[in-house]
């Protein structure tokens, strides 16, 4: 006969509770969460790192020149904040390049 799972009813947490000490024991894992040595997470592979370094850059490159468009519009001032906010956007960019590299 098919039981019905009320919300006080034990028996499916202590058989997810069990399923879940069996899996960290496979993993090299204690029981109480500690891990028993050193498990490596696998990095990012180069060409994530790559896109991710590129679309940072060119984002941070789009935000200057949108911001500095946005200025030049509501001032009625031309390229000059364009200009400005995408060379300033350049740089964050460059910047961060550079912490993001370092961090690799």
């Amino acid at each position: 006969m098919n039981k019905k799972r009320y919300p006080f009813d034990t028996s499916a947490k202590d058989d997810l509770e069990s399923r879940l000490n069996d899996l960290n024991k496979r993993h090299g894992r204690d029981v109480n969460g500690k891990q028993r040595d050193e498990i490596k997470k696998p990095g990012n592979s180069g060409m994530a790192n790559g896109m991710r370094i590129a679309s940072e850059f060119i984002s941070a490159i789009l935000v200057g020149a949108v911001i500095g468009y946005g200025i030049d519009w509501f001032f009625e001032i031309a390229p000059l904040a364009m200009i400005l906010f995408m060379m300033l956007g350049f740089a964050a960019g460059v910047l961060n390049v550079i912490r993001m590299t370092k961090e690799m």
